[in-house]
């Protein structure tokens, strides 16, 4: 989880504490400023200066707190959708990591639905496990999240990281079969069932039932 700005300024040095200092100022400037900036000509095609920190922040802050710092400037200049879309399409695999780790704290709704789409079809693992956090919790469908877990399977990626879980996956019918005929092909081939498979598994038992009626399944509006 992101490091606080009071959490960071304890770790940082001097020096990194100066940069980070105007790292912030600038993306204030851009966020104050956001109304103008990207109507006015001269700005139209010009990067703001907090884009550059970004990019940055791992060689004057220490990479081990790069997401942090990352995060903290994403937030400081209310990153709207073109811009987290910019820093995603032509950062580093850390930079994307950053903006996905990032996205339920930004007031974007689902339109950065497509960046978790393109994460959860790489192969990074670092990359998916950012990608399946609360925003991914909050805005993919049924069929989508399905697969996201699916993926983690396939690649390795704890399901742990998956935000609500348990939530989603309760009672869930078609995740049970899906899981299961995973497991068989996994089994067919000579290959070994992911440990976190019979976790999940588990978890789409239907919820104990307490009281009038009759459950209901998940839907794609649970």
């Amino acid at each position: 989880m992101p490091m606080t700005r009071k959490q960071l300024d304890a770790q940082l040095g001097g020096a990194a504490r100066a940069w980070l200092d105007e790292a912030l100022a600038e993306a204030a400037h851009t966020a104050f400023h956001e109304d103008t900036a990207d109507t006015a000509p001269a700005n139209r095609y010009a990067v703001p200066p907090w884009e550059l920190r970004f990019a940055a922040a791992g060689r004057h802050c220490g990479l081990e707190y790069a997401d942090s710092v990352r995060a903290l400037l994403l937030l400081e200049a209310r990153a709207g959708l073109p811009a987290v879309t910019r820093l995603y399409e032509q950062g580093t695999a850390a930079e994307r990591r950053a903006v996905l780790l990032t996205l339920h704290r930004l007031d974007l709704g689902p339109t950065a639905l497509p960046l978790v789409e393109d994460a959860l079809r790489t192969n990074d693992t670092r990359l998916i496990a950012a990608a399946v956090g609360p925003y991914a919790a909050a805005h993919l469908d049924l069929h989508q999240w399905r697969h996201a877990i699916l993926k983690c399977l396939f690649t390795g990626v704890p399901v742990d990281a998956v935000d609500g879980l348990a939530r989603r996956a309760r009672g869930d019918a078609e995740l049970a079969r899906m899981l299961g005929d995973f497991a068989a092909e996994r089994t067919a081939a000579g290959r070994t069932v992911p440990y976190d498979l019979s976790r999940v598994l588990a978890l789409t038992a239907p919820a104990p039932f307490h009281g009038q009626g009759r459950p209901h399944p998940p839907t794609e509006e649970s």
